[in-house]
């Protein structure tokens, strides 16, 4: 059934929490691997480099199937997609449990990247079709919150189970309760109309040319914000991956407080960044056309300082807060990834968008955890944390002279054209 995005003012936000859960679900299956990293590494005999490629057959299938993944996002129901994805996805983590070599948690989290790759390109260009210009960055936002606590979930749990039950019983749990949130999901979720396709898109400042030949790639300020996304989501990727085994060996934590503390810290910090960002972003668009980039771009230079002490840090008290200020402006930066990229990129083609520079941030997230793994067996894994604000640095100037160069003009609403 296809409904008009203007069809009940509530359902939006109904819709945002839908997705809300589906996300959660989609984070905690994908972060629970890192917290039993060091039950895999001695019940399997494998090293740091191995386990780093275990994360990292996640990210190549999941970059890979980015691109065709947005493509069919904008040509077939999003919804079959998001549920049929959430469905499939919490299969293989059901069965991630019954690995019993490396080559099985290759191949299980090598399918647990195909499965999710499919949600983010079909849920943004949904989501943007129940929210137009004077809501998206709020809804994005709110949506982008349960990123933070589906890894707080699934880091925690999946480390507390580990010390209890073992390390499969995690995967048990995570898979079953997403397979019966998919299937009571179907009932609820439906699919609106596109945007550009009925007069009611035009409530919303978003309207399609059919007819327009689709040329986001050619559009400076789209390649600009996907080579940003692939330096942040490299960082992040090292965090997400890593932190457990750097709090368990650094500061002998248990497996349950250093899945904790690897990821509610930083997440929960980061559920109260992205909330201000939305608020903050929706705000500055009505005035600058890059007032969605421009929250951005002050979430990457502030958040440098608390990178670098997070990996220099030796006191428990210091390093919590160094977590928790990164999570705060990673948050303002990760609540319009998506938000900014729809404000460049034609309104037909935004699944194709997504799953572009999902791809390209992801390829980015792949070189990551092995990467760290080596080089931390030459420098240390503390050091190797800090020398990634560096990065920040660096995506945080390019971002700006993207600003400078082609997002120069101001909103449609001050230069008196009513969206």
């Amino acid at each position: 059934m296809l409904v008009s995005p203007a069809a009940g003012k509530n359902y939006k936000w109904w819709v945002v929490a839908m997705l809300w859960f589906v996300c959660l679900f989609n984070y905690a299956d994908r972060q629970a691997i890192f917290s039993v990293f060091p039950l895999l590494k001695t019940q399997m005999g494998l090293d740091d480099v191995q386990l780093g490629w275990v994360a990292s057959s996640f990210m190549f299938v999941y970059a890979i199937a980015g691109p065709f993944a947005g493509i069919i996002g904008d040509r077939f129901s999003r919804r079959t997609l998001i549920l049929g994805g959430l469905i499939f996805w919490s299969l293989v983590t059901i069965a991630t449990a019954l690995a019993t070599q490396y080559w099985h948690l290759l191949l299980f989290r090598a399918l647990e990247g195909l499965g999710e790759a499919f949600y983010f390109p079909a849920s943004m260009s949904l989501l943007s079709d129940y929210h137009g210009k004077e809501t998206r960055s709020r809804a994005m936002s709110w949506h982008q919150s349960s990123v933070y606590a589906g890894t707080i979930a699934g880091g925690t749990l999946a480390g507390y189970m580990a010390d209890r039950f073992g390390w499969r019983s995690g995967f048990l749990l995570f898979g079953g309760l997403g397979v019966v949130l998919g299937i009571v999901l179907l009932a609820f979720l439906r699919e609106p109309q596109r945007t550009g396709r009925a007069p009611a898109a035009h409530a919303h400042g978003d309207v399609a040319d059919p007819s327009r030949k689709p040329q986001f790639v050619s559009r400076p300020m789209a390649g600009v914000l996907m080579a940003v996304f692939m330096g942040a989501n490299f960082v992040a990727m090292i965090f997400l991956t890593w932190m457990p085994s750097y709090l368990n060996r650094a500061f002998n934590m248990s497996l349950t407080m250093a899945g904790f503390s690897a990821t509610a810290y930083l997440q929960v910090a980061s559920v109260a960044g992205v909330l201000c960002g939305g608020w903050l972003a929706d705000r500055l668009v009505v005035r600058y056309a890059s007032g969605r980039m421009r929250t951005q771009i002050l979430g990457l230079f502030v958040g440098v300082p608390f990178i670098f002490v997070t990996g220099w840090t030796l006191e428990i008290k210091i390093l919590v807060l160094a977590m928790a200020g990164f999570g705060f402006f990673k948050g303002l930066y990760d609540a319009n990834i998506w938000a900014s990229l729809h404000d460049v990129v034609p309104a037909e083609r935004r699944a194709t968008a997504v799953g572009a520079m999902n791809s390209l941030g992801w390829l980015a997230g792949f070189t990551a955890p092995p990467l760290m793994a080596a080089m931390s067996q030459r420098y240390g894994m503390g050091a190797c944390l800090s020398a990634n604000a560096v990065i920040y640095l660096v995506m945080g100037c390019l971002l700006t002279a993207g600003i400078m160069k082609w997002m120069k003009t101001p909103s449609r609403a001050t230069a008196g054209v009513v969206p």
